[in-house]
Order: C-alpha cells, then sequence, then structure tokens
C-alpha cells in the first residue's frame, strides 16, 4: 500500500505563480506562510508544555536531553543544542543533537544518511530512563529517526516526536507528539522553509521553556550565561544591574569577585551572603530565586 504524502509535499494553490512576481510580491508571500507557521506552532503548545514538564522532572534526575535529526529538522536541533552552554552556563552534556551521519554531515549534504534506520538506533545506544529523546522531522517518515527513537523507546528514555505531518507514522514511536501542523510549503517540498520555522519555533521554546524551569534564569534575565567574551562580559554586568538596580561598577566588582560567575555575583548582591553561603545555597536549590529565598528564611 503506497503511504499518503505528507502535507509539507503537497502544491501550495497560494503560491503556484510565484515565479511571475516581483520581489517584493514574492518575499510578501514567503513571510505570510511563516506567520502561518508561527500560528502551528501556537496550536501545538499543550504538548510542548507537557514534553517541557517531563524532560524537567528527568533533568531534576540528573538526566539530559537528546535531539535526533537530519536534513534541515536536523540541522536546526544542533543549532539548538549548540547554543544552551553559552546562553545557560549549562554543562555541555545537557542537550546532545544527533545527526545523521554525524558531525560532518552537518555541513556536507552528500553525505546524509536519514535513510539509515541502524545509524539512528545506533546514535541513541547509552539512553536510559533519565534520558529524553527528541525525533525531528517534518515529514514524520524519516527512517533515522525512527531508528532512534525505537532505540530510546527501548531504553526506557521519554520520547518526543516534533513533526508538521499530522498523520506521521513515527507518532506511535513517541510519548508525546508535538505537531505543527504547517501544510504545503511556498516551494512544493521544501521544508527548510515553513516547516524550517515552526521547527526553530518549537525547538527555541522547548528548550528555553526548560531552562528556565530549571532555574537558569532570573526573571527574564540570562543569569546562567557563560561570560567567555568581551561581549558577554558586559552582558553579565548589564545583567546584574538590572536584576538589582546597583550601579555598574558595583556589579563589575561582584562578578569579579565571584569569578564570572553569574548566579553567584546576584546571589550576593540580592542577599549580601558571603560567597560560601552563595555557593552553598546555589548548590541546594534550583536558581537564584529559590536560593535567595532560602537564605533570608535564615534571618
Amino acid at each position: 500500500m503506497t503511504q499518503a504524502l505528507p502535507p509539507t509535499e503537497h502544491r501550495n494553490p497560494r503560491t503556484t505563480d510565484i515565479d511571475t512576481l516581483g520581489s517584493a510580491d514574492v518575499l510578501r508571500l514567503l513571510v505570510d506562510e511563516d506567520v502561518h507557521a508561527v500560528e502551528a506552532v501556537r496550536a501545538a503548545i499543550g504538548p510542548l508544555a507537557e514534553a517541557v514538564d517531563e524532560a524537567r522532572l528527568r533533568l531534576g534526575r540528573g538526566g539530559t536531553v537528546h535531539y535526533f535529526g537530519a536534513g534541515a529538522s536536523g540541522r536546526l536541533a544542533v543549532l539548538d543544542a549548540t547554543e544552551i552552554t553559552p546562553t545557560y552556563g549549562a554543562s555541555r552534556d545537557l542537550f546532545t543533537a544527533h545527526f545523521a551521519g554525524g558531525s560532518t554531515a552537518v555541513a556536507d549534504s552528500s553525505i546524509d544518511r536519514e535513510d539509515s534506520e541502524a545509524m539512528g538506533a545506533a546514535d541513541a545506544d547509552g539512553l536510559d530512563a533519565d534520558s529524553v529523546a527528541i525525533g525531528i522531522t517534518a515529514s514524520g517518515t524519516t527512517p533515522y529517526v525512527a531508528g532512534a527513537l525505537r532505540a530510546a523507546g527501548a531504553a526506557g528514555a521519554f520520547t518526543v516526536l516534533v513533526t508538521c505531518n499530522p498523520t506521521a507514522p513515527l507518532r506511535e514511536l513517541a510519548r508525546i507528539s508535538v505537531v505543527a501542523d504547517t501544510g504545503p510549503e511556498a516551494l512544493t517540498g521544501s521544508t527548510r522553509l515553513k516547516a524550517g520555522t515552526a521547527t526553530k519555533v518549537i525547538l527555541n521554546a522547548f528548550s528555553t521553556a526548560l531552562m528556565i524551569r530549571i532555574g537558569r534564569t532570573y526573571g527574564n534575565l540570562m543569569v546562567g550565561l557563560v561570560a567567555s567574551n568581551t561581549k558577554l562580559a558586559d552582558r553579565a554586568v548589564r545583567l546584574l544591574t538590572e536584576a538589582t538596580g546597583l550601579d555598574a561598577s558595583t556589579c563589575g566588582t561582584a562578578l569579579a569577585e565571584a569569578g564570572g560567575h553569574v548566579p553567584q555575583a546576584l546571589l550576593r548582591l540580592l542577599t549580601g551572603c558571603s560567597p560560601e553561603q552563595a555557593k552553598s545555597a546555589l548548590a541546594a536549590h534550583v536558581g537564584v530565586r529559590a536560593a535567595a529565598a532560602a537564605l533570608d528564611g535564615l534571618r
């Protein structure tokens, strides 16, 4: 029996004559389709929130998040995973992006191994019940992702499918399916467009919400960032001034005394605690807000 084409492969009636239009009208159509993509993600917030909550539980037990993807979907996953450490100061192994064909294939599409279910299974080797395995495939049919989700599920990992196909065959391999029903692309089958936009929004939202929920922010400030260059060091001082209302000189001094560790500097500025108290409170509590409340409760 022939499998039905996913919606992303259908022809879009709104863009059939796109090649006859001027540049502004072409761009208008493309952006309009991306607006549809974001709205499709909005409709998937329920299961996406469930995925965040399940991931939070597992990270609390020392678990990790693993993305599995190929093509444009996989490259977006690589981008999201690599931003976690510099943005939130999390360990490099907290998020891992597994790409069909390995790291070399990320830049060379000629060696993309998306048809290899065995490679997906091999890349999922080592996952356990505290792991979160997220398969990302616009069509919902990619064999590499199928192999990864099947192996991850067998190992007891929590499995999530991110797709743009409401009838994706791989939904049966996932505990949660986050479906952005984006429909046909502006250019037929080019899922780097609208489906790519939806995927980027989903992954951004998932990882950001998860980092917020595990205390890697203070309000809407990224206090977990790693000040690894001049721009980020300046941003760290600005974050401290925004969070405390104190001047840049005071915040800069506190940051230097904390060895560049923003949460420690912020906790000391908020509570007046000692360096040792700051370290101990942050080790015992999730995030600066909880640590500050605990220290205030001791007074």
